[in-house]
């Protein structure tokens, strides 16, 4: 017998998988690649909401256990994934860099933003007001780490069965769930917006915005650090630039529009004054939530069958710090974070 089965293999899945060799559990993967968020996100990880200067939701925490998460994932797969970069915000007035001051005041706020204004000095960039600079921040590489986890699973075991998961052939029991050839005590289900298609779990509230994302290369540009405006430019390396993100709430496919680019390149083009190339558009649709909280937790009649999932557009940051959650709530009996906790809408979404 099996300690889980896991579906899903996105940041979520890689987090918990994580959780499970540190604590020397037995498991198997089960993914079809269907969701595209984690493959094509922008990979950043930035403890601010630079819309209006505020902390995100327990940053500091996570950070603190994303990092060197990371870091080990590094080591063990023998590959660079945590790109260390400093990301700048593009003050658009005076009354936008009055705010980052009084930001930078604030405790907490004031540990991760400089208290300064940083002067422009590339003249393909239009910023006349500066930039302010926030501190401890990165890019991981998602697709690769994707990538390289799936073949780590299979490299000497089957760990990873690639195929859509049959919901038909999940048997449950009291003290273990059957699932084809695989019997384990537990199932933790972390699929992104594959959830709305989870009989167990489609009554909890997963919105889903689909994001859109455009890879350009412009040789003239030569800049090292993340730009935040209208739209991010994120520096890949080889005069690479992922842009982006568009947040759509209607269209639920991994499909990229015109409609998008479109509105991609009006923003870029408000403060790039570069001539570049698109060379590549994606899409994919973000596993968020109505409070912006992840959905973590076990299902209200069903105790060995567990979720992790709506990480938004922050997965990079919250999955360690979910995953570890979700892992001592299982095994420990450790009370998760009220406010990631599913049963925060088991009332109102489930009936008996």
């Amino acid at each position: 017998m099996l300690d889980y089965l896991v579906v899903g293999l996105g940041l979520a899945g890689i987090s918990f998988c994580e959780q499970l060799e540190a604590n020397h559990k037995s498991f198997k993967v089960i993914s079809d690649n269907s969701q595209q968020a984690s493959l094509v996100a922008g990979g950043l990880y930035n403890p601010i909401i630079l819309k209006r200067f505020t902390m995100a939701w327990n940053a500091k925490e996570q950070l603190d256990l994303a990092i060197p998460f990371y870091q080990a994932l590094e080591e063990k797969l023998k590959v660079q994934l945590d790109f260390k970069i400093p990301v700048l915000r593009r003050f658009a007035s005076i009354a936008e860099q009055n705010s980052w001051f009084e930001a930078t005041d604030k405790p907490g706020l004031n540990y991760f933003l400089t208290p300064e204004v940083i002067q422009n000095k590339n003249p393909n960039l239009d910023a006349s007001f500066g930039y302010g600079q926030v501190k401890y921040t990165g890019r991981i590489d998602t697709k690769t780490l994707l990538k390289t986890y799936a073949l780590y699973l299979n490299k000497d075991s089957e760990q990873l069965v690639h195929e859509t998961f049959d919901f038909d052939s999940l048997q449950t029991f009291g003290d273990k769930v059957v699932y084809k050839g695989f019997t384990a005590k537990q199932i933790v289900f972390s699929e992104g917006f594959g959830l709305k298609n989870n009989p167990y779990f489609k009554y909890l509230p997963l919105n889903g915005t689909k994001g859109e994302l455009l890879t350009i290369k412009a040789p003239l540009l030569k800049e090292e650090s993340v730009i935040k405006s209208s739209v991010f430019i994120i520096p890949l390396g080889e005069d690479l630039y992922r842009i982006g993100a568009t947040y759509k709430w209607k269209d639920k496919t991994n499909t990229p529009t015109e409609a998008s680019k479109i509105e991609l390149l009006e923003k870029l083009r408000t403060f790039l004054k570069c001539d570049f190339e698109i060379v590549k558009h994606v899409a994919g649709v973000r596993p968020t939530v109505a409070d912006r909280r992840p959905l973590v937790g076990v299902h209200p009649k069903h105790e060995n069958i567990f979720v992790l999932n709506g990480f938004g557009s922050r997965g990079v940051m919250i999955g360690p710090y979910a995953s570890k959650q979700l892992f001592q709530f299982i095994e420990d009996g450790k009370s998760l974070d009220k406010e990631m906790d599913i049963s925060r809408f088991t009332k109102k979404y489930f009936r008996d």
